[in-house]
């Protein structure tokens, strides 16, 4: 295991905040791997770029020996996080909690070592808790405590409805902590004020507190706003190699500094003496292989030049089969999946986005004949080839 200070020094790189510093190095102190809580509540899917700033760092407290306990929220989740939202949120379904669950695994252990992370459920303990010990939790914030949160305190002054059950959200995340014992909480900027609610349970329940480490928000590919699907500015992590890499291409040159920075343990200087371009190239590279290997890497690489510095298509372009000979080109991009929705599509083909065999297709209404193969394109980089049948 490193030194203290070597491991400091590595932990430090991209935190935002390390509530508090001196009480960390103490823990450091004792020469034993920390348990490192990271819980996250399968409300989506699919994950991205930005949700792996923090698996990035779990990945690298790992490797220098430390414990990753990865708390799924399976109870949490049917509370919904109010965290950042405008109104109160729709809880989900056991079923749905389940499916997400399963799909969220399989992409966290691309970053994750397997073998390292110990995976739980909250709702072994929380779903076993009682009226009075639910009410006792209860006891121990006030509700001022609460509204110094942001968006709590934001949809009060705006008198918009703050349900019950989202104040006992922050306690509930809390209280895991208590139960697994966490000697440090790591989450993104967004989560300061629940993982400080942790630290402050576990001394009420006479544990030595958590310390905080937090984490930044990823900027998408924008530069500008958090990276989301809903915005259109992210980078997936189980998008084909070729779109991530190009995705990658797209981005600014401050904003690739800014991803090396919170996304690699890559030295910065070292960074800059490169070419804007080739920097670029090796971040995309990068990305690909940790998601796919070395090998998809490099045909990621060579099939960006054949496309853009020589004019190529790709040359494996996926076939898809259509139900329908005929399909209006927004329907046809939904169905196609390469729009996640309606209004996704509307924008591509405003945006002259859409080609049919080459044609741009301006009209979203416009018929496109399936009888024969189509090849579609989205973007410079998205190639699909379609025709009708089973």
């Amino acid at each position: 295991m490193k030194s203290v200070a070597e491991q400091l020094k590595l932990i430090k790189r991209g935190v935002i905040e390390l509530i508090p510093e001196d009480e960390f190095v103490k823990k450091l102190e004792q020469g034993r791997p920390l348990r490192i809580k990271w819980g996250a509540d399968p409300s989506a899917p699919d994950i991205h770029l930005g949700h792996t700033v923090v698996l990035n760092k779990l990945r690298q407290l790992q490797d220098l020996g430390h414990e990753v306990i990865f708390l799924i929220g399976d109870f949490t989740a049917r509370i919904g996080d109010p965290t950042g939202k405008s109104e109160t949120r729709k809880p989900l379904t056991p079923g749905e909690v389940e499916k997400n669950s399963k799909t969220y695994q399989d992409q966290v252990f691309k970053i994750l070592d397997k073998k390292k992370t110990r995976v739980v459920y909250n709702s072994r303990w929380l779903s076993k808790l009682k009226i009075d010990d639910v009410i006792n939790l209860a006891a121990k914030y006030t509700v001022a405590r609460m509204l110094e949160r942001e968006d709590f305190m934001n949809r009060y002054e705006k008198e918009r409805p703050i349900s019950i059950h989202e104040f006992l959200y922050p306690l509930i995340q809390g209280y895991d902590s208590v139960e697994l014992k966490a000697d440090v909480e790591v989450g993104g900027t967004d989560q300061k004020f629940n993982m400080l609610v942790g630290r402050e349970l576990q001394r009420e329940f006479k544990e030595v507190p958590q310390i905080i480490l937090t984490l930044p928000l990823l900027e998408g590919t924008d530069g500008v706003q958090k990276m989301s699907k809903s915005l259109n500015n992210y980078i997936g992590i189980t998008e084909p190699p070729s779109e991530i890499f190009g995705k990658t291409m797209s981005i600014s040159d401050d904003l690739m500094l800014r991803y090396y920075e919170i996304m690699t343990d890559l030295p910065l200087k070292e960074i800059k003496a490169l070419h804007p371009k080739e920097a670029k190239k090796k971040l995309a590279g990068l990305f690909v292989s940790r998601f796919y290997g070395a090998k998809e890497a490099k045909a990621a690489e060579d099939e960006f030049e054949a496309v853009f510095k020589e004019g190529k298509r790709p040359q494996d372009i996926n076939l898809k089969k259509m139900s329908a000979a005929i399909m209006a080109a927004g329907d046809l991009l939904c169905a196609s999946g390469m729009a996640e929705s309606k209004s996704e599509a509307r924008r591509v083909i405003g945006q002259n986005g859409f080609k049919v065999d080459g044609e741009t297709i301006t009209a979203e209404k416009a018929n496109i004949d399936l009888t024969k193969e189509r090849l579609l394109q989205k973007g410079k980089r998205n190639f699909l080839r379609v025709v009708r049948g089973k």
